[in-house]
């Protein structure tokens, strides 16, 4: 086991976008896996990567899904098709495309908290689908951009092993946290889909495929 294996609880915080004191305090009621080395708590990553995916992935959430309207947070201009072996060459390319929004006010921000994120814990969640996604004071409103890869992206280490093709980045303003947390729920659980997935790789242009996330709402 590497060091990378074991988090703190301001790595957790700063990957789930809370306050230390939240974790501390999911910690003591035993909402998150984690466990004391001594006095102090420690988070294994593999399992706070499966327990965000749980749920994300959770049907509860399945009631919040109707006000999450992908016309209003994507557009045909923001779906691009990738040709990259590497995640960040492809992480690179979509905050490119997800910084002509006008809602993303720095872009530097975006890309550096982007990588920053993913070099923390993977945002691949199983079934070829990556999430990248941020809440930064300077993005105005959230948005997406969404990557189709032509070709497997093998080194986003997802849980499942299986080589990434579908990428969803989602920026939201800082003050956006339960929309944020609906909309990764919203796609988490749409994608779960094949046929949507398969319907999405095969989309002859971007505007194929934006018609179909938006006939999935």
């Amino acid at each position: 086991m590497t060091d990378d294996d074991i988090l703190t609880i301001d790595e957790v915080a700063k990957y789930l976008r809370v306050s230390g004191r939240t974790v501390y305090d999911w910690a003591q009621r035993g909402e998150i896996p984690s466990g004391k080395i001594g006095t102090v708590w420690r988070f294994k990553k593999t399992e706070i990567e499966k327990w965000v995916n749980d749920r994300l992935s959770s049907n509860k959430a399945a009631g919040q899904f109707a006000s999450v309207q992908v016309g209003n947070i994507l557009s045909p201009d923001r779906v691009i098709f990738l040709d990259f072996e590497a995640k960040q060459d492809a992480l690179m390319a979509l905050t490119e495309n997800l910084s002509q929004a006008p809602q993303i006010k720095n872009s530097r921000e975006l890309t550096r908290e982007i990588l920053r994120r993913e070099e923390l814990m993977s945002t691949a969640i199983g079934r070829g689908i990556a999430i990248p996604h941020v809440r930064l004071v300077s993005v105005t409103d959230l948005v997406v951009s969404v990557g189709i890869s032509r070709i497997d992206i093998h080194d986003f280490q997802a849980l499942d092993d299986q080589p990434v093709r579908l990428i969803f980045m989602i920026a939201a303003a800082y003050n956006q946290h339960a929309y944020y947390l609906q909309t990764l729920s919203f796609f988490s659980n749409r994608l779960k889909n094949a046929e949507l997935r398969e319907a999405l790789l095969a989309a002859p242009d971007p505007g194929a495929a934006y018609t179909l996330l938006c006939s999935q709402t």
